[in-house]
């Protein structure tokens, strides 16, 4: 094997083949986005690269959030329902743009937040309060466990499956699972509930574990929450209602989309303070990042679209009309 300038080349019994390239990668995941259309009940499909939509899939009504496989292969859609409530999560192939099972979680409905770590797929049963645990390779539910607090909407957990966290929107708290074994045989467990403000709604949990952030809807704040020694330290003013709170990949950064005043609000992890404000087109609801956490893939509404927004500046570098209501959102390989 050789190279030519730009060019690799190479033989095999007499034959060369020829390719205008610089590094061939073998197993890299092919980039994609998706997401929830919830008012046609169906998912996305799109090429993040070009901001095009490549597919849609069929789910169930009232599709509310959506998670990826690592290898970005597989779409998990949790189908919380309208009027009449869900009760079932869509398994879907990327490639095929086909829905391969529609696993029923009944007695279990409103299944709503979604964490897959590994080959396990976290997901909450709002009206049951509670979260439970789905195999991604049988599509059987293997373990359920109870938070006995309202509204338990979100959920968040760290990537050794020890520790998880609910935002319960009725009861004004935040549930932290403790798991002894993790994967697999969670073992003994430990449920600790700590009182936040009014409404908390969204969640997510630290890379650390020792931290919850969770967005209080009625305050118009965001509060932290001490994992370790279980108490709120800190309330942090958004000006706003905070729809969805997450943590960067490397845990650096949250970040917040504004229902009410379409802005993304960005602050730094360790000092709490916000660092950066801007405004988007439309209201942002849902939110995913790139591998290296510079750029967010944003759904937002009125104008409905899905936005490639650059987390640095603010500007917008793509967006793409997905259909009617997008919200749950996901991404793999970028």
């Amino acid at each position: 094997m050789k190279r030519i300038g730009n060019i690799l080349a190479f033989t095999v019994v007499g034959i060369m083949f020829v390719f205008k390239s610089y590094v061939i990668v073998i197993g890299q995941v092919k980039p994609v986005l998706v997401a929830l259309n919830k008012n046609e009940a169906n998912m996305a499909i799109v090429d993040p690269g070009t901001m095009t939509v490549v597919g849609k899939v069929a789910v169930g009504d009232g599709p509310h959030e959506v998670v990826l496989s690592a290898d970005g292969k597989t779409a998990f859609v949790a189908n919380y329902g309208n009027q009449q409530p869900g009760n079932s999560i869509s398994i879907i192939d990327i490639a095929s743009a086909k829905e391969l099972k529609r696993v029923d979680l009944a007695p279990m409905i409103r299944p709503h937040g979604l964490q897959l770590i590994g080959g396990k797929l976290y997901f909450t049963a709002e009206a049951n309060r509670m979260i439970a645990r789905l195999d991604a390779a049988t599509g059987k539910v293997d373990w359920m466990m109870g938070s006995g607090q309202n509204g338990t909407h979100m959920v968040a957990g760290t990537a050794d499956h020890k520790k998880f966290t609910t935002a319960n929107i009725g009861s004004d708290s935040v549930t932290i699972f403790e798991f002894a074994n993790g994967a697999g045989n969670p073992g003994p467990s430990k449920i600790t509930h700590v009182a936040v403000g009014k409404q908390p709604e969204a969640v997510d949990i630290s890379p650390d574990g020792k931290e919850v952030w969770t967005g209080l809807n009625a305050d118009g704040m965001v509060e932290v929450v001490d994992a370790v020694g279980y108490k709120s330290v800190a309330k942090i003013d958004t000006k706003g209602r905070p729809y969805r709170v997450r943590f960067t990949p490397d845990g650096k950064t949250v970040v917040c989309t504004m229902l009410p005043t379409k802005e993304v609000v960005i602050i730094d992890a360790a000092t709490r303070k916000e660092t950066k404000r801007f405004k988007l087109e439309s209201t942002p609801m849902g939110i995913a990042f790139s591998a290296d956490g510079k750029t967010a893939y944003i759904s937002v509404v009125q104008p409905d679209a899905v936005l490639k927004v650059n987390l640095d500046s603010g500007e917008v570098t793509g967006r793409v009309v997905t259909g009617n209501g997008p919200d749950g959102i996901a991404v793999a390989g970028t």
